[in-house]
């Protein structure tokens, strides 16, 4: 992650501040930090939260924006004891308005008039961004970047070029009139461009409008006037301080001035790719790190999103210059909650109603129904349990199960003991825009192939690919992401949700539509097994004692360490880790250590960027349950040494550029099911011991299936004093922990 330089704040504020991407970032050192803050106990805690949805035509609404306000607000309430009667909500919905003037007097009247020295602040904003011509720029594009109210628009007069926006200048100045200097701003928008891509909308709004550059309105020159002459500040000086970097605190932004930010369906909601991870990241940390360490994190996190829907965004941050803030932790307070996954909300009886603010995007589908959530006190002590009846957005309903001691009340906090994996899960996908007329045969066609549902490309349905035709413009967007060996313009294949071409799907320029579907099923197989194996990712959840390392050979890399949060918790694996960028032809080993205080059965697989899935161990296939088996304390290393190293296996890197993601699946129970389906796989190919086993065509479904079936029949056995439900596949947290490695390759 590397930080933006002073200069470059408040310009690239377009999304008033940065953007976001969907990569591995730096933005876990900022939720550490921003994490800190904001529990410690201090004389007041003052946030102004920002959202806006609905624009008036012709700038394109949004649908995430309250969603983040909704996430920043529980996450402060719960998890850093921000007094609700000091949050200040302006969005759509609430009686102040996200107008150019509304958001001007809540920051004035809420924060400004109230900040005393000490107190914590935190003001987000969460929606359009763009950027204004700079009358006295720090950078060569002479533009600032701004944050774009409701009424941006002057519709009368001749100055067409001219908006109500609030300029990155502006900010700075607010910050600087903050008496304390406990500041963190953070900024879930863009000014890239906006408009569409793929199935997500964008946080931009584009940066020409009425033939020519916008410029502010000369009501925010006067404005800015006003705060020099108060602040006592000549313009010279002002500028020099711009120079130097942020005025106070710290400032977070959503992604670089040249990516996007994705305002992103998940699930049955909508809300801002990095508003979601951030705070789901600061719900799940045990302890408030410094923000340096929330953002290499973090990126891990953006990582995954971004591997999947193939959207570069990556956070950044900036403290004021001179300053260690940075090492402090994000929002400068201590958390005053113990980690957790939902917290309470309302109570009814044995009803209750719980936000869900700390599960992972990838697993939302495993928290519909059936899900086991254990109560924990201030301590994290259990007090007892909670069956999830059904689920809408975040908001999730369940019962108090019988046996309960404590009294459940708002802001009881919930930690994951099962999951609910719903049976018969299905890839969603899209038929892309560029197939013009050939939409609806590519559609009639994929309907027919099994697992697969074919979902509007609308923005409001989840989409995990899209089925289209390489154009000149998807072809420009795969190369700007530093992609190579892609499909030839006229070719038809699979994107990502973000319209990354999948390798190997696509086909011979001029292929019939009808050619081309009868040539997927295999490659949308695979990539269904890998959609299901992510749900029961856990390393946040897990109090299975395991970690993984992936060391390259040589010095070709750093190694990156992750574990469960059992692990983390025992101090086993570091709270920071490194993004792990590697070049093809590098050589890297895999160790698993498991830590418990009796065997384990471990089981160590590939993805590959076009969603090829390898099983690297075990590979002793005439008995792979027992070779499976890792003994208290022992370290696993794959692929592992043997006394012939001409017969021993290497797991080299290769191109093209993409991600490939490790995955380890520690079980305390053996996973004999999907064992036995690897040992007939490998014996019907005559693989011999010691080789890694690509799965082909159906083979991955059929072996993930058979691996939900093993974790349900053990969650079940282990829990039969307690009724589980029957309609899903029950994964216990105490039982299995399903460890993820993303790795960047690079040309």
């Amino acid at each position: 992650m590397s930080k933006i330089k002073r200069r470059h704040f408040l310009q690239f504020a377009g999304s008033a501040l940065a953007s976001i991407g969907l990569s591995q970032l730096d933005i876990i050192r900022q939720g550490d930090r921003y994490a800190k803050v904001l529990a410690q106990s201090t004389p007041r805690k003052l946030a102004l939260l920002v959202g806006v949805n609905n624009y008036p035509s012709p700038i394109p609404s949004l649908q995430g924006c309250l969603t983040d306000v909704e996430l920043q607000y529980e996450l402060l309430v719960r998890r850093f004891g921000f007094n609700p009667n000091d949050i200040l909500k302006v969005t759509d919905e609430t009686q102040i308005k996200p107008t150019r003037q509304g958001i001007i007097e809540a920051f004035e009247n809420h924060l400004i008039k109230q900040a005393k020295p000490g107190d914590v602040v935190v003001f987000h904003y969460s929606g359009h961004g763009s950027r204004v011509i700079d009358p006295n720029p720090l950078d060569p594009d002479s533009l600032n970047g701004t944050i774009v109210p409701y009424n941006r628009q002057i519709e009368s007069g001749s100055d067409t070029n001219k908006v109500r926006d609030i300029m990155g200048r502006t900010l700075f100045l607010w910050m600087q009139a903050l008496q304390t200097e406990d500041v963190t701003v953070v900024l879930d928008s863009c000014h890239s461009g906006g408009g569409l891509r793929g199935n997500y909308l964008l946080r931009a709004v584009p940066v020409r409008q009425g033939g020519g550059e916008d410029e502010a309105s000369q009501a925010e020159f006067d404005y800015q006037q006003q705060w020099l002459s108060t602040l006592n500040l000549s313009p010279e000086e002002f500028q020099e301080m711009r120079k130097r970097g942020v005025a106070k605190g710290v400032a977070i932004g959503s992604a670089h001035r040249n990516q996007l930010a994705t305002d992103a369906p998940f699930d049955d909601f909508h809300a801002g790719a990095f508003t979601y991870l951030l705070t789901r990241y600061l719900w799940q940390q045990p302890s408030s790190l410094p923000l340096s360490s929330v953002f290499v994190n973090l990126a891990r996190t953006t990582k995954d999103v971004a591997e999947s829907s193939g959207i570069v965004q990556e956070p950044l941050y900036e403290i004021k210059p001179g300053s260690n803030r940075d090492q402090e932790p994000i929002y400068f307070l201590e958390t005053s909650a113990p980690a957790a996954e939902a917290a309470v909300r309302s109570v009814n009886g044995n009803n209750i109603e719980f936000w869900l603010g700390g599960v992972s995007a990838q697993s939302l589908e495993a928290f519909k129904e059936g899900a086991i959530f254990t109560l924990i006190n201030d301590n994290g002590q259990p007090q007892g349990q909670v069956e999830q009846t059904s689920r809408s957005g975040l908001i999730g309903y369940g019962t108090i199960r019988p046996g309960t001691r404590a009294i459940v009340q708002d802001g009881t906090l919930l930690r994951e003991q099962v999951r609910g994996v719903p049976l018969n899960i299905k890839l969603r996908v899209g038929v892309d825009s560029s197939l013009g007329n050939d939409a609806q045969a590519a559609s009639t066609a994929l309907q027919s192939i099994s697992r697969v549902e074919v979902v509007p490309m609308n923005q409001q349905s989840v989409v995990d690919y899209l089925f289209g035709r390489m154009s000149e413009d998807y072809l420009t967007l795969a190369q700007q992401q530093g992609l190579t060996n892609l499909p030839p313009v006229g070719s038809l294949g699979l994107f990502t949700a973000g319209l990354t071409p999948v390798p190997d799907s696509f086909g011979n320029v001029g292929e019939s539509v009808t050619e081309a579907v009868k040539r997927v099923p295999s490659r949308l197989k695979v990539l269904l097994a890998g959609r299901i194996l992510r749900l029961v990712l856990n390393s946040d959840t897990s109090d299975l004692n395991v970690t993984m390392n992936v060391k390259p050979v040589g010095s070709r890399g750093l190694p990156i360490s992750t574990g469960s949060r059992a692990a983390e918790q025992a101090g086993i694996v570091p709270k920071t880790v490194s993004k792990t960028t590697l070049t093809p032809g590098t050589e890297i080993k895999v160790e698993v250590q498991n830590n418990e205080q009796e065997d384990i059965y471990i089981g160590v697989l590939v993805i590959g960027s076009n969603g090829d899935i390898a099983v690297l161990y075990p590979v002793n296939w005439d008995a792979p349950e027992e070779a499976a088996r890792v003994a208290a304390g022992k370290t696993l290393t794959v692929p592992p040494s043997s006394d012939n190293p001409e017969n021993d296996f290497h797991l080299i890197v290769q191109g093209p550029s993409g991600f490939m993601e490790l995955l380890v699946v520690a079980s305390k129970q053996s996973l004999r099911d999907a064992l036995k389906g690897l040992q007939q796989i490998a014996g019907s190919r005559g693989t011999r011991s010691g080789d890694p086993l690509p799965l082909e065509a159906d083979e991955p479904v059929k072996v993930i299936d058979d691996l939900l079936g093993d974790l349900d029949r053990n969650t079940r056995d282990a829990r039969s004093t307690i009724a589980l439900t029957r309609g899903v596949r029950a994964v216990d947290t105490k039982q299995l922990a399903a460890l993820s490695t993303i790795i960047e390759v690079v040309e």
